[in-house]
């Protein structure tokens, strides 16, 4: 045991040596980091040197914790990037597509689920929740780039990551019900009371309230010091951790509490700040005066402590994001044994990236706020991935039968790993486009 555990800190050790080392060459190939996780994660599994030995269903409790942690701290960090008032008509693509285009897909999935993978209608349902939400770890390509970027795509599809992790939920749970090992009441009564209702407004008003909370009563606190050591890092885990356990606790949804938390931060920084000026702009117009002063002293500077709060929580939340995102796909590309290869699971991973996605898309993408050339972009990006990971290994750990827990997690499996490989793939040069195409459109607008 001791010689397995010193020969994996090794390899730990190399990867994440060589993934510091080689950064700047990586993000000139056109791929994502995701993808090379997964081709490691499949060398060092099964199919290779067999060092990572996972039966996912035994193990489906420590699996559903490790993925846990790696959404709840994703939709932290995209929460943190959303800087838009929600009077800005950016907000209404993102809330259309975590919530009838989500619908839509799980009905899709549903029907795919009954009609060719031949499952019963619950079980159809449980795998549309469970493969409907965007992922906002493995999506951080197509995400907003900086804290005054007006992206229409690139809002719209981190606004969704954001949010349809939570909202995919109540699904979740309908889906456990119509299985009987969840309680959703006659005429499902509890479930539209408790699971949809209560749980997303109970966990939407959680973390609003508690984002709101720290981040002014650190800004107060510090605002009012000489001097401040940061442990933004100890703060930012903080508020993770108090908005996800108070709004499990009171039987909300947390991953909304986690999201709707950053997003309350975010908007104590900008109140400061100013929705167009950059935070780094805040801090460096601050202490202009004092070009010596020590990063404490910038933190408690009442013009700069909100961006340095906000800024210095960002920085963090995407270190842990990017640790997190390289064990947990690691130990997906370990898992590839048990992927789904028959010729239905076949069809179904075909399907779900080239039909459900662009016609659940095409339905609901419009309307304010939209631009009808950015439909096929995110009618492509459709990325799935540890979300949905979590919700099957959750499904699992809270009574679905073994049995449809082994057809669901080889139909998932299939789809994630497909998802990373063709989205890995085709994110660097399909985003070149779009910024080729924006520019275009900027340039014809400004003449």
């Amino acid at each position: 045991m001791e010689t397995i555990v010193n020969s994996w800190l090794v390899i730990v050790g190399v990867l994440l040596m060589l993934m510091a080392l080689m950064a700047t060459v990586l993000k000139r190939l056109p791929l994502t980091t995701s993808l090379l996780y997964l081709g490691v994660g499949a060398a060092l599994g099964p199919l290779g040197a067999g060092l990572i030995a996972l039966d996912p269903l035994a193990s489906a409790h420590v699996l559903e914790r490790l993925t846990e942690a790696a959404v709840v701290v994703s939709l932290f960090t995209a929460g943190l990037k959303l800087r838009v008032p929600f009077s800005d008509e950016l907000w209404k693509p993102p809330l259309r597509l975590a919530t009838l285009t989500m619908v839509v897909t799980i009905a899709l999935v549903a029907a795919l689920g009954v009609g060719l993978l031949g499952l019963p209608v619950g079980a159809a349902i449980l795998l549309g929740a469970v493969l409907a939400p965007t992922d906002p770890v493995l999506a951080s390509d197509v995400q907003v780039e900086h804290a005054t970027d007006r992206s229409r795509l690139r809002f719209s599809l981190t606004g969704e990551a954001g949010l349809n992790d939570g909202t995919a939920f109540p699904f979740v749970m309908l889906g456990l019900g119509l299985l009987g090992v969840h309680e959703i009441g006659p005429m499902g009564w509890k479930w539209l009371a408790v699971d949809v209702l209560w749980s997303v407004v109970g966990g939407v008003g959680v973390g609003w309230i508690l984002g709101g909370i720290v981040g002014r009563l650190t800004v107060q606190v510090r605002s009012r010091s000489e001097e401040v050591v940061g442990y933004d890092d100890f703060l930012a885990l903080g508020l993770i951790a108090l908005s996800y356990g108070l709004a499990l606790l009171l039987h909300a949804y947390g991953f909304l509490a986690v999201f709707a938390a950053a997003v309350a931060l975010r908007r104590v920084e900008r109140t400061s700040t100013g929705t167009n000026r950059e935070p780094e702009e805040a801090i460096r117009e601050a202490t202009e005066d004092f070009p010596e002063a020590k990063e404490e002293q910038i933190a408690a500077h009442p013009s700069a402590a909100p961006a340095y709060m906000a800024q210095a929580m960002l920085g963090f939340a995407e270190q842990a994001e990017r640790i997190l995102e390289f064990g947990v796909v690691l130990v997906l590309g370990g898992l590839l044994t048990y992927a789904d290869v028959g010729w239905r699971s076949i069809l179904f991973v075909s399907a779900m990236l080239l039909l459900v996605r662009p016609l659940a898309v095409l339905g609901t993408y419009g309307g304010r706020g939209t631009l009808p050339r950015l439909r096929p972009y995110v009618a492509w990006f459709g990325i799935r991935g540890i979300g949905s990971l979590y919700y099957l290994f959750y499904a699992v750990s809270h009574g679905l039968p073994k049995d449809l827990g082994r057809s669901l997690l080889g139909v998932t499996l299939a789809t994630v790993a497909v998802s990373v490989v063709v989205h890995g793939v085709s994110v660097t040069p399909i985003m070149r486009r779009y910024a080729r195409e924006r520019a275009a459109v900027r340039a014809a607008e400004a003449r």
